[in-house]
C-alpha cells in the first residue's frame, strides 16, 4: 500500500476541525485508510542517518497514511481531504468540467510516427489561471512521484510532465530522434547536454537512474518540443530547465507520455482533478488537442463520468445487512459515488466520476456501501456455508520442501519462550523463506545465502546434539533461474576444492517424487 505523509496541523486546517491521534486514526479506519504513524521530518532523518544530521530538520508533526494501491485521489491532501469531507457531509463532491479556453485555439501536441518505436502515446491538459503556495506547490509535485511509483510503474507505463505554460509557445511536437540529436539544458543544470552526454550523467544519480534502462536500449529517444524548438521534455527522463513550473507560474501545461494510452488517460486525470481547485474557476481544466500520426484528433481530458444500476438487495446481501434503497444511495453518495433511487423496484443509479478509476464492477461499489455503512456495525453471523478447517499435513508441507521430515532428527527444546522455537531448526531454508516473505515488495530478483548451524540429533555426544554448519543460497525471481542456483554451488565447491564427482565429491539429483 502507498504511503501519503502530510502535515497534520496543515490537514487540520483543510479539514475546517482539530481531532485527537485517537480520533483521527479512528476516522482513518472508518474511510478504508490506515494510520500508519505519527512522526518528523527530524525524526525521521534521526533513525535513518543519525542524530547528527537531524539537527535543523522541521519538527512539524507528520501523519503516515496508508493508502489502499488502487485508489490514486488519495494519493495528496487535496484529494484526502476532499475524500474525508464528503465522506462526513460536509461538503458535496465537486464536478468536474473540461472547458474550452476563453480566447483563441486550444493547446495542441502533434505526435509523430516515430514515437512508435518508444513510447507510442500522448496526453495533454491546461491548468488555467492556478494559484500556488509553498504548501500547494510539494504536493503537486509529491502527487506526480506517488503517481510515478504506483500506476505509472516506475514510468515504464507513463511518464507525467508540467511546465509552465507562459514560457513557451504552441503547438507542441511529441516525436523522437536519435540521442545524438538532442540538445537542452535539463532542470538544475546550468548547460546543455546531448541526450547521449545525459544519460551518461545520470548512471550516478539516486534518483533517475532508475529510469534510464527503460529507453537507454532504444534507437530514438522521446522529446516534444514547442514551436520554437525549445525542449520541453525528453520523458521519462527529465523535464528542460527552460519551462519549469515555479511558485509563480499562473497556467500550467500538463503532458503524459505513454506506453498504455488508458493509463496515461488515468494520470492526467488525477492530475487536473486533484489541482483544479486552485483554479480561478474552481473544478473546472481547459481542453488540448492531441493530432495521432494517423491525423486523428483527440480532446483532453476526457474527464467522463458514467453510470452504473444495480440492486439494493445485491449489496444487502452481499454485506450482510438490511438497509432500504434511499439508505444505500445515501452510503456510497458519501463515498464520493452520486447515487439515487431510479424508482424501479430497489434498482439503483450510481455515477462513477473521473477520479473514481479504481471502481470497475458491481462488488466495487458494493465494497464501498460496506465500508460507508462501517465494517464494525455489520452483524456478526454464522457463515451458511460450513467448513472444516484444518492445519497443513506434515506430508504436504514436507513433499513442498522437498526433505522427508518424518527422518529428521530434531532436538525439541523442553521450555520454548515462544510456539515458534519448540525445536533448533535442522534446515536453513525456512529462515531464507520467511525472510523472502517479508521483502515481496523488494524488486525482483531477490538473492539470498545464509552460512550458519543447525542442530542435529547424535546419540555419540555427550549432550545428545551436536551442531553442524550448513550452507543455503535462494534465487527468487518471475523465472526459476536454476542455472543461477546451480552456478553459485559449481562455484562454491570449486573454491572449496571438492570435485563434481559421485562418492568423494558432489552430485546433482532429483528430489525423490521429482521429475529430474
Amino acid at each position: 500500500m502507498p504511503t501519503v505523509g502530510v502535515k497534520r496541523d496543515l490537514l487540520f486546517r483543510a479539514l475546517g476541525r482539530t481531532y485527537t491521534d485517537e480520533e483521527f486514526d479512528e476516522l482513518c479506519f472508518e474511510f478504508g485508510l490506515e494510520l500508519d504513524e505519527i512522526t518528523s521530518e527530524k525524526e525521521i532523518i534521526s533513525k535513518e542517518q543519525g542524530d547528527s544530521k537531524a539537527s535543523g530538520a522541521s519538527d512539524v508533526v507528520l501523519y503516515k497514511i496508508d493508502v489502499p494501491a488502487n485508489r490514486y485521489d488519495l494519493l495528496c491532501l487535496e484529494g484526502l481531504v476532499r475524500g474525508l469531507q464528503v465522506f462526513k457531509n460536509t461538503l458535496d463532491a465537486p464536478r468536474y468540467r473540461r472547458v474550452s479556453p476563453t480566447s483563441g485555439e486550444p493547446q495542441k501536441l502533434i505526435i509523430t510516427k516515430e514515437t512508435a518505436a518508444v513510447r507510442p502515446h500522448a496526453v495533454a491538459a491546461v491548468l488555467r489561471d492556478i494559484t500556488f503556495t509553498q504548501e500547494r506547490y510539494d504536493s503537486f509535485i509529491e502527487l506526480q512521484e506517488k503517481l510515478h511509483q504506483n500506476i505509472c510503474r516506475k514510468r515504464s507505463l507513463v511518464a507525467i510532465g508540467t511546465h509552465d505554460l507562459d514560457t513557451i509557445s504552441g503547438p507542441f511536437t511529441y516525436t523522437a530522434k536519435p540521442p545524438g540529436d538532442i540538445s537542452f539544458k535539463p532542470l538544475s543544470q546550468t548547460k546543455e547536454y546531448t541526450a547521449t552526454q545525459l544519460m551518461s550523467l545520470y548512471k550516478t544519480d539516486s534518483h533517475l537512474r532508475h529510469y534510464l534502462h527503460i529507453i537507454e536500449d532504444k534507437p530514438v529517444y522521446p522529446v516534444i518540443y514547442d514551436s520554437n524548438g525549445v525542449v520541453l521534455s525528453m520523458p521519462p527522463i527529465i523535464n528542460g530547465d527552460h519551462s519549469k513550473i515555479t511558485l509563480k507560474t499562473k497556467n500550467v501545461f500538463i503532458e503524459c507520455t505513454a506506453t498504455d494510452l488508458t493509463k496515461a488517460k488515468i494520470v492526467l486525470d488525477m492530475m487536473v482533478t486533484m489541482f483544479s481547485e486552485y483554479c480561478s474557476q474552481p473544478f473546472t481544466v481547459e481542453e488540448a488537442e492531441v493530432v495521432c500520426p494517423d491525423g486523428k484528433t483527440c480532446k483532453y481530458p476526457e474527464l467522463a463520468y458514467r453510470k452504473e444500476r444495480l440492486s439494493s438487495e445485491f449489496i444487502n446481501k452481499k454485506v450482510g445487512i438490511n438497509e432500504s434503497t434511499e439508505k444505500i444511495a445515501q452510503l456510497l453518495t458519501r463515498m464520493c459515488l452520486l447515487s439515487q433511487p431510479t424508482g424501479d423496484g430497489d434498482e439503483i443509479e450510481v455515477e462513477i466520476p473521473p477520479t473514481r478509476s479504481d471502481v470497475i464492477h458491481a462488488c466495487d461499489i458494493m465494497e464501498d456501501a460496506a465500508m460507508a455503512y462501517g465494517f464494525n456495525n455489520i452483524t456478526r453471523t454464522t457463515p451458511r456455508t460450513y467448513t472444516v478447517a484444518n492445519q497443513c499435513s506434515q506430508e504436504d508441507i514436507a513433499d513442498k520442501l522437498g526433505k522427508k521430515i518424518s527422518e529428521t532428527k530434531a532436538a525439541h527444546i523442553s521450555n520454548p519462550k515462544t510456539a515458534e522455537f519448540q525445536v533448533a531448526r535442522t534446515t536453513l531454508l525456512p529462515g531464507l523463506l520467511k525472510t523472502i516473505a517479508a521483502n515481496r515488495k523488494m524488486p525482483l530478483p531477490l538473492k539470498l545465502f545464509e552460512i550458519s548451524d543447525v542442530v542435529l540429533k547424535d546419540e555419540t555426544k555427550d549432550v545428545g546434539a551436536r551442531n553442524c554448519r550448513r550452507f543455503c543460497a535462494v534465487y527468487y525471481n518471475k523465472s526459476p533461474g536454476f542455472e543461477v542456483i546451480h552456478g553459485l554451488l559449481d562455484r562454491t565447491m570449486q573454491l572449496l576444492e571438492v570435485k563434481s564427482v559421485r562418492g568423494d565429491g558432489y552430485h546433482i539429483q532429483a528430489a525423490d517424487g521429482k521429475k529430474p
